[in-house]
């Protein structure tokens, strides 16, 4: 059986342009620019098959799933396994605050691949923790007989470990991106960025 995915990271928000971290806090919401995205988010996966929406429960997924809804008209679901990662004591620092006090696990923690993937800050969650939580909900959507195309509104992190999981690597995965997975009987693959 072939289940098909398209996971998008939420658009630009308020604390992106703060240049503060933002793990699991739910004060950050969309920006305008953020608003726009999220729209063509929509725009680009009209005509994919969507069947549901699947969100991580944070404003910022949930505004930018609303959004592209417009163009798709299914329903929303919020499910926790696509969540962003908790970052512990550094939520809602600013990113050279957390460069001065945790330098180390910063170098870390923004290392690609899996090299680092046990290393978290204090009272968080290792990228390792969060490969196993993403692919813990993408098997169990996948088992779900009704739906055949799901789309996904997640965070960053979600982008790159399900990459890292596959076998690949990115960078810098900007905001209203979407990568298209396929799980194939019991083998994921990547198939496209659109």
């Amino acid at each position: 059986m072939t289940k098909d995915f398209y996971i998008f990271r939420h658009g630009q928000s308020t604390y992106n342009v703060a240049g503060r971290t933002q793990g699991q806090t739910n004060d950050s919401v969309l920006s305008e620019l953020g608003m726009e995205q999220a729209l063509s988010v929509g725009h680009r996966l009209k005509g994919k098959g969507i069947e549901l929406i699947a969100t991580s429960p944070l404003k910022r997924a949930m505004q930018t799933a609303e959004l592209a809804n417009k163009s798709l008209n299914v329903p929303i679901e919020t499910d926790e396994h696509f969540i962003e990662v908790n970052v512990g004591v550094v939520e809602g620092m600013h990113y050279t605050e957390i460069k001065e006090k945790y330098t180390d696990i910063f170098m870390k923690m923004h290392t690609p691949g899996n090299q680092f993937e046990d290393v978290c800050y204090p009272d968080g969650e290792t990228r390792k923790q969060v490969r196993e939580r993403i692919f813990e909900g993408l098997n169990a959507w996948a088992d779900k007989k009704q739906y055949q195309t799901i789309a996904i509104s997640s965070h960053g992190i979600m982008l790159s470990q399900t990459l890292v999981a596959l076998g690949e690597s990115k960078e810098d995965i900007s905001n209203g991106s979407i990568l298209h997975i396929r799980k194939e009987d019991e083998t994921w693959k990547i198939v496209e960025w659109l």
